[in-house]
């Protein structure tokens, strides 16, 4: 699978997204990422092998502790790509402005005309 698609898989879910937000914080261990949420440690552990796997995180090792810390490469993947569609949205928003001004024009005419 490539880097892309295995980053869209990974932040599909909701928990890693979570997870992501808490590590753009800081480094943190299993422990501290399970605090807000209501699944089990081996749980977080697995939504954690996901983000690993897909080169979102890394988990260094001290003594029994094993942080893990974000890892922006592959979000700026993700937002080259989605920008590739920025100039598709502008010209969709150019054109739906002009409508709404065309739209606003033809009721200002006929609000005259009463």
């Amino acid at each position: 699978m490539d880097t892309l698609s295995l980053t869209f898989s990974a932040l599909a879910d909701p928990t890693r997204r979570a997870i992501l937000s808490r590590l753009a914080i800081g480094p943190a261990n299993v422990t501290e990422l399970a605090l807000p949420f209501t699944i089990s440690q081996p749980a977080i552990s697995k939504h954690l092998k996901v983000l690993e796997r897909a080169g979102l995180i890394a988990r260094s090792r001290e003594a029994q502790n094993r942080p893990c810390s974000i890892q922006a490469a592959p979000l700026k993947e993700v937002v080259d790509w989605a920008g590739a569609y920025r100039q598709f949205w502008g010209a969709s928003f150019d054109r739906l402005d002009a409508h709404l001004q065309h739209v606003q024009k033809k009721e200002a005419t006929r609000a005259k005309r009463k």
